[in-house]
């Protein structure tokens, strides 16, 4: 059924259908409306599910650990400082391998103060063992929802699930969403079967102290399980799409890449302004083309490198970076080429942090700037331009 409604709401709508158990979050903004519907939902029986409330992040993260490791299927969704508080307990989630998905309403940190989007908040705790997923528009967020359950739920993975979605961009944005039915939803989820879990007909320990001889075991068994998960994002965007008709990309997509000289990188509602660039530029007859990051965790260095073999120049886009160093996307980048023989030249731009406004003017700044000669660590838009 197609609904206009927003895009908090498109997430309400696919948390609903996934059948949770146990939801729990702490309203912050911009990622309230989402677990605001969700509440009316469970309080109006549409939702049967257990909605705790609680006095803070910390307290919403340590509940969904709590359900997930007792075999419910969990759920939270948080954002920005939130997310920050949350960092005990998410490195937590996954290091005890419990299949929670959350949402984050990806919003600057502080300080200063700023309650708009940029991706800083998720690539402050992009070490913690979630896989993460990048939603590119309303629609991909709602059917991200019932994908990352079935990926985060496979007994070879059991890994939590990070569903980043640009905060006010996406979250408050209105926008016709196909929603799917419950019919549809439990035909391709299939009810949590936990593979380990807390019981008291069946004790177990979990989150045992782990001494020298065993802890780094358990960190190489979490680094492959992440790694072996990629195949199974892969399964259930192919799955997704055999059933609904709608593909947004794997663990990565691309967008008029053939014959490209010129390759945008970039994750997140940025893709639209993108696309529309890339069209504007490629109907005056410029060589340019599009690489979507869907899946950030794992990250799909292999995908990425196969992707850009034949460019000649790579402008990487990121909305967050890493103070004293540089663009956390660009360096993953270069990293996973440097095993490659493709020597693309790339650069790096940082744009719309705080939520500054991206329009298509800027991408074509940047095209020139690259068409140019290659830049490093570029904060669009600001007079003084490069960093030393």
């Amino acid at each position: 059924m197609r609904k206009f409604i927003e895009g908090s709401m498109a997430v309400a709508e696919a948390v609903k259908l996934c059948r949770p158990h146990v939801i729990s979050a702490y309203p912050i903004t911009p990622q309230t409306h989402i677990v605001e519907h969700l509440s009316q939902m469970v309080a109006d029986g549409e939702v049967n599910a257990q909605f705790i409330n609680v006095e803070s992040e910390f307290g919403a993260a340590s509940v969904v650990l709590g359900a997930s490791a007792a075999g419910g299927r969990a759920f939270s969704a948080t954002t920005s400082q939130g997310l920050l508080l949350m960092g005990e307990v998410i490195f937590n989630i996954a290091g005890l391998r419990l299949p929670v998905v959350i949402t984050v309403a990806n919003r600057s940190i502080s300080a200063p103060i700023n309650i708009w989007n940029d991706h800083s908040d998720a690539m402050a705790i992009r070490d913690a063992g979630w896989i993460m997923l990048f939603a590119e528009d309303n629609q991909e967020a709602h059917d991200m929802h019932l994908q990352a359950y079935k990926i985060g739920e496979t007994p070879e993975i059991s890994l939590p699930v990070m569903i980043n979605m640009d905060g006010f961009i996406l979250t408050h944005a209105f926008e016709g969403v196909d929603v799917i039915s419950q019919e549809e939803a439990d035909s391709f989820l299939p009810p949590f079967k936990p593979a380990v879990h807390l019981d008291v007909k069946n004790p177990v320990t979990m989150g045992v102290l782990a001494e020298p001889q065993w802890y780094m075991e358990a960190r190489c068994r979490m680094q492959e399980a992440l790694y072996e998960s990629r195949p199974v994002i892969k399964q259930a965007a192919r799955d997704f799409k055999g059933k609904f008709g709608r593909w947004y990309g794997d663990v990565i997509d691309t967008y008029r890449i053939d014959g490209a000289e010129t390759v945008f990188v970039a994750m997140g509602s940025l893709i639209g302004t993108l696309k529309d660039a890339v069209d504007d530029l490629r109907g005056k007859g410029e060589k340019v083309g599009l690489l979507k990051i869907r899946c950030f965790r794992p990250f799909p260095g292999q995908e990425i490198a196969e992707a850009l073999k034949n460019t000649r120049r790579v402008a990487i886009m990121e909305k967050a970076f890493s103070l004293g160093a540089s663009g956390i996307l660009g360096d993953e980048i270069k990293a996973a080429l440097y095993a490659t023989p493709y020597r693309p030249e790339i650069s790096t731009f940082f744009i719309g942090l705080g939520g500054r406004d991206i329009p298509k003017s800027s991408i074509v700044n940047v095209y020139n700037q690259v068409k140019a000669k290659q830049q490093n660590n570029v904060f669009v838009d600001l007079k003084t331009e490069l960093v030393k």
